[in-house]
């Protein structure tokens, strides 16, 4: 059917990974929109289709049913792809995507006039392997957000938490602080005598870093850290951020760490390893505190 062969030039050009060549299918005052894109020019077509390359190098359509209503099509589809780049603050996962979605084609004397992409956010991102939560922003007074645990093997106790926070004023500001908070914290990991552990938090505008460390000199080690050094740089020499804090706290008191034997769930302190449990099962080694 001659109609269609618009929008098989259109997917041919996405599984041949020519973004330029999208584009060219559009109609100059055409444009794209799909879930994650937002609407799009044809100009934003080829950095969006870019990305997606970049982030799904084997990307891939399936294209199986067309149904026509001129000038509109309706084409039903399966993209394929390995995430093996990063994508919208995602790092490389390697997870194999296949999703289904739909396509609302409408046709012009010159080509297309626009194309409505549809499908579901939440199969796109678990296949991802990422968590999706539903909740609220807000409640009353009551702000929520998201969380993440850098976890070392250091089970030392506590001797200091440094806590960072920084107010930012938009979702690429937020973006930017996430990728290098995970950078500095890797690199924390990998090479910091007496670093513990870290935990990234995100609540409305406010990101926050709590980082536990053996003793509050070894916080001193940061100054040393390129990554650290440019993050210091960019908020006092550039227009970045609204506000922000930084502190080292030291406890005034650490509980001991309570442990359950697995055995008969007698509550064990971990921290005296010369007691073993009533029922003779030794007691467990002491977990990390972050």
């Amino acid at each position: 059917m001659k109609v269609l062969e618009p929008v098989q030039r259109y997917f041919d050009a996405w599984n041949a990974h020519d973004g330029d060549a999208i584009a060219a299918c559009f109609d100059s005052s055409g444009g794209y929109a799909d879930p994650v894109s937002g609407q799009l020019p044809p100009p934003g077509i080829t950095a969006y289709a870019s990305q997606l390359f970049d982030a799904f190098p084997d990307l891939g359509f399936e294209l199986h049913v067309a149904a026509v209503d001129e000038p509109c099509v309706v084409a039903q589809w399966t993209m394929t792809g390995t995430q093996s780049g990063p994508f919208n603050g995602l790092p490389p996962t390697e997870a194999r995507i296949r999703l289904p979605g739909i396509d609302v084609i409408t046709l012009g004397e010159e080509g297309l006039l626009s194309v409505e992409g549809y499908f579901d956010q939440r199969t796109f991102l678990e296949q991802l392997g990422v968590q999706v939560t539903v909740q609220p922003a807000n409640v009353g007074s009551v702000a929520f957000g998201t969380s993440t645990r850098f976890r070392s093997a250091n089970t030392s106790v506590p001797g200091a938490l440094s806590l960072t926070w920084i107010d930012v004023r938009s979702e690429s500001e937020g973006e930017d602080v996430k990728e290098q908070s995970r950078a500095i914290a890797a690199e924390m990991a990998a090479g910091m005598p007496g670093f513990i552990g870290w935990m990234g938090t995100v609540i409305s505008e406010r990101l926050y870093t709590l980082t536990l460390w053996d003793h509050p000199e070894t916080v001193r080690q940061l100054r040393s850290s390129a990554r650290h050094k440019a993050a210091v740089r960019q908020l006092f020499q550039t227009d970045f951020g609204a506000a922000w804090h930084t502190g080292v706290w030291v406890p005034d008191h650490l509980n001991p760490q309570l442990q359950r034997c697995p055995k008969c769930g007698t509550i064990i302190d971990p921290d005296r390893p010369d007691q073993s449990c009533p029922c003779g099962e030794a007691a467990p080694e002491r977990r990390v505190y972050l």
